[in-house]
């Protein structure tokens, strides 16, 4: 891609900023309320976009670690739940309840950082 087309990061950024600091002022009841969901999906999307790779890779690791191999994320998640299912793993295992804590705290990172300030 060429390097002066702007990061999706930055044009979600933009649009993002249009709707809450101009937009949403001049609104009021269905419409204000629309407009602050969509912000919110397009944060939503913007921190995915900035997050996700990082954590994919991280994930990966840890389930590698977890499984003893390597793959595609999906496919790890999807073998490391059929073992907890059969009782290969045991959900008292630490090493998975670190890999589930790091999973659920990369998941509310995208979708909602909010619930880090409770």
């Amino acid at each position: 891609m060429p390097l002066s087309t702007p990061k999706a990061t930055i044009l979600l950024q933009a649009a993002i900023k249009y709707l809450e600091e101009e937009l949403m002022p001049t609104l009021t009841g269905y419409h204000r309320f629309k407009t602050r969901v969509t912000a919110n999906v397009l944060n939503t999307v913007r921190r995915e976009l900035e997050l996700r790779g990082a954590q994919a890779s991280a994930e990966r690791k840890r389930l590698g670690a977890l499984l003893g191999h390597d793959g595609e994320v999906e496919e790890l998640s999807r073998e490391l739940a059929q073992k907890i299912r059969d009782g290969a793993v045991t959900l008292v295992d630490p090493k998975l309840r670190t890999h589930i804590s790091q999973s659920l705290h990369d998941a509310l990172a995208i979708n909602n950082p909010k619930w880090f300030d409770r």
